[in-house]
């Protein structure tokens, strides 16, 4: 196989994979979370954890959600504040 056109799967993969998790860490900011979008420091505060606990549901948006509030105990401070809101 052609080592650029791996790469460039690679960096596809990448991109649709941030492109979801922003929508989904956008979404889920409070409890209202289709009516009021999170802040660029809710989303920064859950992305660790999307990645650490959550990894295997992106890019579902709504998976990865629930995926996170399941993992409650396990969530940083940061993120776990997220939710609190």
């Amino acid at each position: 196989m052609n080592a650029s056109f791996v790469e460039m799967s690679v960096i596809k993969r990448r991109a649709r994979r941030a492109s979801a998790l922003g929508l989904v860490l956008t979404l889920f900011a409070s409890e209202a979370a289709l009516a009021e979008p999170g802040t660029p420091e809710q989303r920064k505060a859950c992305t660790p954890d999307v990645y650490r606990l959550c990894a295997g549901e992106i890019p579902n948006a709504r998976a990865i959600t629930a995926c996170l509030r399941r993992q409650k105990a396990s969530l940083s401070p940061a993120c776990a504040a997220v939710f609190e809101q």
